[in-house]
Formats: C-alpha cells, sequence, structure tokens
C-alpha cells in the first residue's frame, strides 16, 4: 500500500506502458522487464515509495561523455563502492526517466546533461549490509550525456564522483557492472541507429 503522506505523480499504468513500450535487445531483459510489468501492477502504486515496502522501483541514470568513452560514476556512501547515479523516485517526479535525471543532477553535481535514448535496461538487485529499509531495488536505467569540461561535484549520498574510462572501470564496482555497462552502451547505439 502507498504511504498516505506521498501521493506520487508517477502514475504505475503509464510505467507499465513505458516499459511494455520498450523492446530490449536481448531476451533476459525481455523476460526481467515482464517480470518488472508483473511487479508494478501488483503493488497498487507502493513499487514506487521507497516507504512502500522493502522492494521497489529506482531509477538509475548512466552519464556518459559525448564520444561514449567515459562515464561519471559516484562513490556509494553505503555500499562502500562505485556505481552509476541514481536512486529512489520522489513525489514530484513526473516519470521514472525524470527521476533518473534528477539523480543525476544532484549526485553529479552537473545541470547541464542531456537524456539519450529511451530506458536502456532493468536490473533487479539485492541490497547488501548498510542499506537498512530497502531490500530489494528493481532499478530503470537511462542514460545521459555530460561534457567531460563540466566538473562533477559530490553529494550527500557519495563520497567521491569522478569520470572513469568505461573499459578501465575502479575495481571496487558491484558485481556485474561491467556487463550491465556494456549493455547500456549496446542499448544507446542501438536507439540512435534505430532513430
Amino acid at each position: 500500500m502507498v504511504n498516505a503522506a506521498h501521493v506520487f505523480r508517477v502514475i504505475p499504468a503509464d510505467l507499465i506502458d513505458t516499459l511494455n513500450a520498450w523492446t530490449p535487445l536481448g531476451h533476459d531483459q525481455s523476460a526481467l522487464r515482464d517480470k518488472y510489468v508483473s511487479f508494478v501492477g501488483a503493488s497498487s502504486g507502493s513499487a514506487l515509495d521507497r516507504d512502500g515496502g522493502a522492494e521497489h522501483v529506482t531509477a538509475s541514470c548512466f552519464v556518459f561523455t559525448p564520444d561514449l568513452a567515459q562515464v561519471l560514476l559516484c562513490f556509494h556512501k553505503k555500499g562502500q563502492f562505485w556505481v552509476q547515479l541514481g536512486g529512489h523516485v520522489e513525489a514530484t517526479d513526473i516519470s521514472v526517466a525524470s527521476a533518473a535525471l534528477r539523480e543525476a543532477r544532484e549526485e553529479g553535481g552537473i545541470n547541464d546533461i542531456r537524456p539519450v535514448g529511451a530506458i536502456l535496461d532493468v536490473d533487479r538487485h539485492t541490497l547488501g549490509v548498510g542499506f537498512t529499509r530497502c531490500s530489494v531495488h528493481w532499478d530503470i536505467g537511462f542514460g545521459a550525456i555530460a561534457r567531460t569540461d563540466l566538473a562533477p561535484s559530490i553529494s550527500v549520498e557519495s563520497e567521491d564522483v569522478a569520470w572513469w574510462p568505461v573499459t578501465e572501470l575502479p575495481d571496487n564496482v558491484p558485481v556485474n557492472f561491467g556487463h550491465r555497462l556494456r549493455r547500456i552502451l549496446d542499448e544507446i547505439r542501438h536507439q540512435s541507429d534505430v532513430e
């Protein structure tokens, strides 16, 4: 049940429509997308609210340089690893995509970012030690482009923010992060070819 104190502008049916409109490149992503549709559809809106249960939708934004050679990562305080920018959907967000962009601007300290493509991936993952209210994130990945001459800055949620070559990621990233990043880049290139 959605917390009565939170009235979300993101409508679950709109998110379901957005997920259904996305045709992922891989069969595994298609199958996972279908699970997302079921999860959001069965949740009565609580899937969007971090206070609605231990499992909920989150929004990620993979911010790249225009040549897609570097990605902006933050060192996550709770997780103690380097990861893409992103976080929870807030009541003021009009879509999960807008939540991803807001989080990228807040966590990366760069306001001049341009979204690219539609949904780029879905990634359901369990959370470890340090995460108290959340046990599973149903993360939806989006992309954006920023110039490297714009200096990133840290936020209250990160200890550091830095550009990393997509082929030389730091050692302490989440399991399968490199695979997810390659999948995101493949989707960006595919969506650019289609447009």
